[in-house]
């Protein structure tokens, strides 16, 4: 979880555009995480492939399958805890 709190507020640069309250983020430019009804593997799609305004972090090299799997498990146990 440790890391994937890193990684969602550091190189994943995802609390720029989300909110979610384990990460301490109030982006405003994509959907609240809080309230949103996904499954590991649609955040792993979306994070890996983008959708509509967010970039495919997968797609580009920003973030490597590794990151991507550890910051897509530390959004899901977030959001459903």
């Amino acid at each position: 979880m440790k890391k994937g709190l890193e990684i969602f507020n550091g190189k994943g640069q995802c609390a720029v555009c989300h909110v979610l309250k384990a990460a301490g983020s109030q982006g405003n430019i994509g959907p609240n995480l809080e309230q949103v009804n996904v499954s590991l593997e649609s955040i792993k799609h979306i994070i890996t492939n983008g959708q509509g305004v967010m970039p495919a972090l997968g797609l580009d090299g920003t973030l490597s399958k590794e990151e991507i799997e550890t910051v897509t498990y530390f959004v899901v146990n977030s959001i459903n805890n």
